[in-house]
């Protein structure tokens, strides 16, 4: 039995349907964000990252790097192991009694990443709960539909954001059936907003409990960053919050927030938690001081919305087919996995510019991207420089504009 074949046939079928991915080698540098060093097997070249989920450029914040560093030398590199067999590091219990606070909840728990954070938070708590129907908006994440799978619950899938489609699901499963919604707060490729108070009310007229997904959110929207759902006044009407450290924040894991009951049980009950070595606690430490800067900082938010605004007013400006999105997240269309390949090849091998393409099973075929996040650190001549180089790209491969006033921005 040749077992290799299975795998190289696997790989060769990805290529063939142009979704083979190759990633750039990257090498951050602290102090020069966005710009960094790409390794190549002909040597190192500069590029400026444009596509980073580091929104706010957190992972080089000096207090942040300074807490990951005093604390690694104090309490070491590993947490040791899991928190029910190696006990819980003060760092982290810190962390969580700080996202509490953040999201006005009683309790969070934190897990190792986004991902792992949906995944079992969305499965425990639909398990724990008798017949429990799951609703879940069409565009959620995988995470979120792998919770929603793992739960074994019955479901049902609401069209992305109509909340008419939801209240008629709700409807028909009755009010006194016990219901979980699980929704997203920004949405990260087409970078829309939920209808959260909406999908609130309909949750309290029919009696469902309703768990967010704020990854793209935290830190950056709300008062104290605590995202859409604290922007919007609705965040003491959501069960479950979940949130990454891995984005606006900079560092690395997820959690949940919610009552102590909700997470001590996921906390008793969650396999994806307890068979799961903790986060060091050099990163816990980092994550509490990225939290707490943000808490009190709005200068971050304020920059990042000014430099967002001004390189979707460039881009537009200049012909660029980029959707009107009401958040941080520029959409560039491409519609072709081959052309948003050679795009994106393009800008890092001519113009030293990193932007990932954005392919199926990511997007829905036929709306293949460049997914664009300027930060607060792409000052007005980077986002002139993204300018002038996109538009020589899409001139090059033949890609349509919305406009001609490409013409004057190439001149």
């Amino acid at each position: 039995m040749n077992y290799q074949r299975f795998f190289t046939d696997a790989i060769d079928a990805l290529k063939a349907e142009r979704r083979y991915r190759v990633f750039a080698d990257i090498e951050r540098v602290v102090g020069r964000f966005p710009h960094a060093i790409r390794h190549t097997p002909e040597g190192t070249r500069p590029v400026v990252i444009w596509c980073s989920n580091d929104y706010l450029g957190m992972g080089q914040n000096p207090a942040v790097i300074e807490a990951m560093a005093e604390t690694a030398r104090r309490m070491g590199a590993g947490a040791g192991g899991t928190r029910n067999i190696s006990g819980t590091h003060h760092p982290i219990v810190r962390l969580e009694q700080e996202l509490a606070d953040l999201h006005g909840k009683e309790a969070s728990l934190v897990f190792t990443s986004g991902y792992v954070s949906n995944a079992t938070g969305i499965s425990t708590i639909a398990r724990l709960i008798p017949d429990c129907l799951i609703l879940s908006d069409g565009l959620n994440h995988n995470s979120m539909i792998e919770g929603v799978r793992a739960a074994g619950r019955e479901k049902a899938i609401f069209r992305h954001n109509d909340v008419e489609h939801l209240e008629d699901l709700l409807r028909r499963a009755g009010r006194e059936r016990p219901k979980l919604i699980v929704f997203e707060s920004v949405y990260s490729m087409d970078g829309d907003i939920a209808p959260i108070g909406r999908i609130c009310d309909l949750a309290e007229r029919w009696g469902a409990m309703t768990y967010i997904d704020e990854v793209h959110a935290v830190g950056l929207y709300g008062p104290r960053g605590a995202g859409v759902a604290e922007r919007d006044g609705e965040m003491g009407r959501i069960d479950v919050i979940e949130g990454t450290l891995g984005k606006a924040f900079g560092c690395l894991g997820g959690y949940i927030a919610g009552s102590d009951a909700v997470i001590d049980a996921v906390r008793s009950h969650a396999a994806g938690f307890i068979f799961t070595t903790a986060l060091p606690p050099a990163v816990a430490a980092a994550a509490e001081a990225s939290v707490r800067h943000l808490k009190a900082s709005a200068a971050e938010r304020a920059r990042h919305q000014a430099q967002v605004a001004r390189t979707k007013a460039a881009l537009a400006g200049a012909g660029l087919p980029i959707l009107d999105t009401p958040t941080h997240i520029v959409p560039l269309m491409v519609r072709d996995p081959e052309l948003c390949k050679a795009a994106s090849d393009r800008l890092l091998e001519r113009h030293g510019l990193y932007i990932q393409p954005i392919n199926y099973p990511t997007v829905p075929r036929g709306t293949e991207r460049l997914r664009i996040t300027p930060t607060p650190f792409h000052d007005d001549a980077l986002i002139e420089g993204l300018t002038a180089a996109l538009v020589e790209v899409w001139s090059h491969l033949g890609l349509p504009f919305e406009a001609t006033a490409h013409s004057v921005a190439a001149e």
